[in-house]
């Protein structure tokens, strides 16, 4: 059995921040897992490829679906997941955005010390490297680089401006001062490529001594003794060998909403009545493991357009094939973007204390979860609701843990959320 002192299963946004940040120290000795494979692919480095790897279940993308929505008349929901190193960093829409400031205090207010945004802003700024420096938001030198939105496409300043003749506000830096309004969003976007949390933290870190990165290692389940825990059992994908780790120090959790519920329960750590509905033996009864499932709904509103200037007539046919080689060879072209650079924070009703809705501004005309761009020249807002009320869970299918989990989403289960999207209306500029 192989040793070390922390073994981070998952090398998403979370592990690869840990990896580099433990591994700091040369006497401690890390190994992280990861089931998906390295991050080396060109549609995860090219901006543009984000709309290859959101919409299919491919390499980088566990591609989930939730079971059956009662409130979405038994609809499945597509769910895609980052698989690989940077995890959903590397198939995201680049948008680099914090939560409101309201938020943090709020969960200050709730018992959470530390959490004020006051006592968060130090460490986004840290993280951050803002292309053109730091300022009273934001950081310059931090390795999680943070770009402005560049795209002449008239489509955003329109879309900005027409929400401010409409009487909504306008913000230059969903980051800073005020997020409510329309404006250009900042992209994890840098020379061109994709930055996750691989590129920004992982990859600085592979050549120290004391890191060990196994990928194609799917973990089924955690070891415990005597209630720690002291390892992990994991898998490789193709062959389904299985293996096992020790940690001296900790084992660290970090596969996402979705698969560290999934994990623990594979794991005996969970509802004594959901384990034993798929033979696992109890090693730590603990009701609460799934529950809670919170998630945004996403709404789409789409407009054609007269003039060829969106996605469609920039990628049509064979131009498809020279925006992949003008990348490859010169890094140049529609290639560098992600189509995405415009949007807003908005409020339901006036009397909220913070907007409970996000705007995406889409160079395409989207349907069927994104998997079909309409083809005809258009564009999509596409919206979601920040803090929905309903509350969902994440089970299992099975004891196998080569099976996708249960994802029990439970959209609009109330009437809030079900009125806050309603309100799509007030955005109709």
């Amino acid at each position: 059995m192989d040793r070390f002192d922390y073994i981070i299963i998952g090398a998403g946004s979370a592990g690869c921040v840990l990896a580099a940040r433990l591994t700091e120290d040369p006497s401690v000795k890390v190994l992280l897992l990861e089931a998906g494979t390295k991050d080396n692919s060109l549609m995860v480095r090219m901006p543009a490829g984000v709309g290859q790897l959101l919409p299919t279940k491919n390499t980088y993308n566990w591609g989930f679906w939730t079971e059956e929505e009662p409130n979405l008349e038994n609809r499945k929901m597509w769910w895609p997941r980052g698989k690989g190193w940077g995890g959903s960093s590397s198939i995201n829409g680049m948008i680099y955005i914090r939560g409101h400031a309201r938020d943090y205090d709020q969960w200050r207010q709730m018992g959470l010390e530390g959490w004020a945004y006051k006592d968060v802003l130090p460490y986004f700024k840290r993280s951050e490297s803002l292309e053109g420096g730091g300022d009273q938001w934001h950081g310059g030198s931090g390795p999680l680089k943070v770009s402005k939105a560049s795209d002449p496409n008239p489509i955003y300043k329109a879309t900005i401006e027409a929400g401010r003749q409409a009487g909504f506000k306008v913000t230059s830096d969903f980051n800073g001062f005020q997020q409510e309004g329309w404006g250009p969003y900042q992209l994890t976007i840098h020379d061109g490529e994709r930055w996750s949390a691989a590129r920004g933290y992982l990859h600085p870190a592979l050549n120290r001594p004391n890191l060990t990165c196994v990928t194609d290692a799917r973990t089924t389940r955690i070891l415990v003794e005597n209630g720690k825990a002291v390892g992990v059992e994991y898998a490789d994908e193709k062959t389904k060998t299985r293996k096992t780790a020790q940690a001296g120090r900790e084992v660290l959790l970090c596969a996402g909403a979705v698969q560290s519920p999934q994990i623990l329960q594979l794991s005996g750590i969970g509802d004594p009545e959901e384990l034993a509905r798929h033979g696992i033996a109890v090693v730590h009864p603990l009701k609460g493991v799934g529950q809670n499932l919170q998630d945004h709904l996403d709404v789409t509103m789409s407009w054609e357009c007269p003039q060829p200037i969106t996605i469609f007539s920039q990628r049509k046919g064979i131009k498809t094939l020279f925006v992949g080689l003008n990348y490859m060879l010169f890094k140049q072209g529609i290639g560098r973007r992600q189509f995405l650079e415009s949007g807003a924070f908005l409020k339901s009703r006036p009397d909220l204390d913070r907007p409970d809705l996000q705007i995406h501004c889409v160079l395409a005309v989207m349907q069927n979860h994104g998997k079909t761009q309409v083809q005809k020249d258009g564009f999509t807002f596409h919206v979601c609701q920040l803090r929905p009320e309903s509350r969902g869970r994440v089970g299992l299918k099975s004891a196998d843990p080569f099976e996708d989990p249960a994802i029990h989403a439970n959209y609009l289960a109330t009437e809030e959320d079900r009125r806050a999207l309603r309100e799509l209306s007030l955005i109709h500029i």
